[in-house]
């Protein structure tokens, strides 16, 4: 759970971007977009083989330079 407590003295809308940070990097809304649908396991492991392929690749041209 993600939490900020209001410093004294500190801005409503500091504090609210200091939230807004944490959330963020916390990785609420990305789970939440994972986790709204079902994903079939057989699909899961195409696009992971799908995104290990892409690193590999893009890896591979930094290499070449």
């Amino acid at each position: 759970m993600v939490e900020v407590t209001v410093r004294d003295g500190e801005q409503l809308e500091r504090a609210l971007r200091r939230f807004k940070k944490k959330w963020e990097r916390a990785g609420v809304l990305r789970e939440l977009k994972k986790k709204s649908f079902y994903v079939k396991p057989s699909d899961e492991k195409r696009v992971s083989r799908k995104k290990t392929m892409r690193r590999l690749a893009r890896f591979a041209r930094y290499a070449a330079q």
